[in-house]
């Protein structure tokens, strides 16, 4: 057959590496520029040329995006060697390899699939596609002809599936039967670009442009910032564990005699039940000390253990813990626990156990404000609020946690919220008043030399 001849000398390293990796399941980008689209149609149209009647798909979220990028370019890459069918969007090869580009803009669109076998797929701009979805996309790639069996994703920060993507490429977290070596992941920035940095030099000013968020996603490829990000105010940052400024994570320490402990609680079974300890120095700054998330190796999926399981471990937790035997401890949990339409209520199950709770409220807007309110930096960098380091749940769960497509002021509820919830429990239990912005650079000012002297002794 005739040959397509790829100038190499212009690909970058990362692209390189794209075109090399045999892992089964392989991810590529990070960030905008990183030349992403382009890298998937030449590694797909190499495999075509490589393996003579191989079955690859390359999908997009839309039509749109699949006849921009991936149809009109691959007819011309291909013309020669390799026709194309509208019908079935559809190129073959003369050496009986095809290449088939799908989208996948709603369910119905996605049952179509279902029942096809190919060797190779491509997921184009993955994030922008549910996880789920991915998934049962993934049961497409089979066979037992010999020949590679083999998924490759290009993604970008944010996007419906971000949490997904970032667990298996980026945090490295396996759960269930995911074997570690069959995932890769191929971080391109885009100065990684070359052919973007010799044509358009000037994309790289546009991305410093940004605001903040969208820059760390788009120009740096971090995953931990992104646009729609919940509660874009966490901040995690080791350097900081001890001064306790631009953080609020921070290292555990012996809790003081004089402190007031709180317990905060949301209930689930098939999904996870979450309770931790809060611990409250005298400035009303809160500290959360300590977690039991009910929560198995998969994220989202409840350990199942009944209210007197649970509540005999927190009992447990709380006469033997050195932060918390013999103390009064108040605790707040969301009022559906007191439903005993269905029988003894959950809450009964936890008296059973000593383990006592009021009634928490649970306005969703309001408790969010609360916990922006806590976590919002003084112009100092000190929060109201701080997360010791071994809470281990609150610390992976929150900062994924996006807004709502339908409710602009809430968040989505279809994501992993049962930390968060407890979390505005605690919150809406000990309100704060927030300062008016306008009068913070005033106040800074007029401290002036004597800001240090004046800073409380908890910082």
């Amino acid at each position: 057959m005739n040959r397509i001849k790829f100038d190499f000398s212009k690909t970058s390293d990362k692209q390189n590496e794209f075109f090399r990796a045999r892992e089964r399941y392989v991810a590529y980008g990070g960030a905008r520029g990183g030349g992403k689209s382009w890298a998937v149609r030449h590694k797909a149209v190499l495999l075509a040329c490589q393996f003579p009647g191989i079955k690859i798909i390359i999908f997009r979220r839309t039509y749109e995006e699949l006849r921009k990028n991936h149809i009109e370019p691959l007819m011309a890459m291909t013309a020669g060697i390799a026709k194309y069918n509208t019908s079935s969007k559809q190129l073959t090869f003369i050496n009986g390899s095809v290449i088939v580009c799908g989208y996948v803009d709603n369910d119905g669109a996605l049952t179509k699939y279902q029942g096809q076998e190919y060797d190779v797929m491509f997921i184009d701009e993955a994030t922008n596609i549910p996880e789920d979805w991915i998934r049962q996309l993934n049961a497409i790639v089979r066979g037992v002809n010999g020949l590679p069996k083999r998924t490759y994703y290009t993604c970008n920060p944010g996007g419906v599936s971000h949490n997904y993507f970032k667990r298996l490429f980026v945090d490295k977290q396996y759960v269930g039967t995911e074997d570690p070596s069959e995932y890769r992941f191929i971080k391109a920035l885009p100065t990684d670009n070359k052919a973007l940095m010799e044509t358009q030099p000037e994309y790289i000013d546009y991305l410093k442009s940004l605001p903040e968020k969208r820059r760390a996603a788009w120009l740096e490829g971090r995953w931990d910032v992104f646009e729609g990000q919940f509660f874009e105010e966490f901040r995690d940052d080791p350097e900081h564990y001890k001064d306790r400024r631009w953080t609020h994570v921070i290292e555990p320490f012996d809790i003081p005699r004089g402190w007031q402990i709180y317990r905060s609680f949301d209930f689930g079974y098939a999904k996870p039940f979450s309770c931790a300890w809060w611990a409250i120095d005298y400035d009303g700054v809160l500290y959360r000390i300590l977690e039991l998330y009910g929560c198995t190796k998969t994220p989202n999926e409840g350990v199942k253990w009944t209210p007197d399981e649970i509540f005999d471990n927190i009992h447990k937790i709380e006469t033997q813990h050195k932060w918390l035997k013999g103390k009064t401890i108040y605790g707040v949990a969301d009022p559906s626990i007191w439903d005993s339409s269905r029988g003894e209520s959950v809450n009964e199950a936890a008296e059973r156990h000593a383990v006592y709770f009021e009634k928490g409220d649970n306005k969703r807007i309001a408790g969010w404000m609360q916990c922006h309110y806590r976590l919002d930096f003084d112009y100092n960098g000190f929060p109201m609020m701080y997360v010791f380091n071994n809470c281990k749940g609150f610390i992976r769960t929150i900062p994924l946690l996006q807004y709502s497509d339908t409710h602009p002021e809430d968040l989505d509820t279809t994501q992993e919220d049962h930390i968060a919830d407890e979390w505005r429990y605690m919150c809406m239990s000990r309100p704060l008043t927030p300062p008016r912005p306008e009068e913070l650079p005033e106040a800074a000012y007029s401290i002036g030399a004597h800001a240090l002297e004046l800073t409380p002794t908890r910082r």
